[in-house]
């Protein structure tokens, strides 16, 4: 028998969103630029549990390649991520985590809906607007 606390494949899924041309077997790591707030050198890197907020992460990403969401494994530990845990979505609805350490690309999914193009258009207007009155994202601690 299998002892129940040992990790097994598929025991969590998790996505990343990105315009990040990937492969499998890739390490998505910090020390790029965030695609949110100031868009400075980010101090963590980023997963959900959530299709529909990797698929967030894949349409506001920036750059122009083609929107991405990897299916992701952590290679280290992973903490709820406070800009949405803390000041939007207490108890972490979205399941959205950051992390200090690599995540492993294992997949990708390739059929997937994105948001409509007014809903889009909506939350990148908000996210302008705290860029502008220089509202920080806690992610940059």
């Amino acid at each position: 028998m299998k002892n129940s606390s040992n990790a097994t494949p598929f025991s969590q899924t998790f996505f990343h969103g990105t315009k990040a041309d990937l492969k499998i077997g890739d390490l998505i790591e910090v020390g790029f630029n965030s695609n949110f707030g100031q868009r400075k050198k980010a101090n963590y890197i980023f997963l959900t549990a959530t299709l529909d907020a990797a698929i967030w992460g894949a349409e506001l990403s920036i750059g122009d390649g083609r929107e991405r969401i990897y299916l992701v494994e952590p290679t280290g530990a992973i903490e709820d991520d406070p800009d949405l845990t803390d000041r939007k979505f207490p108890g972490n609805p979205t399941k959205s985590y950051r992390s200090l350490h690599p995540f492993r690309i294992v997949g990708e999914v390739t059929i997937w809906q994105g948001h409509p193009l007014e809903q889009l258009e909506a939350m990148k207007n908000g996210l302008e607007k705290l860029k502008e009155q220089e509202i920080n994202s806690l992610n940059d601690e």
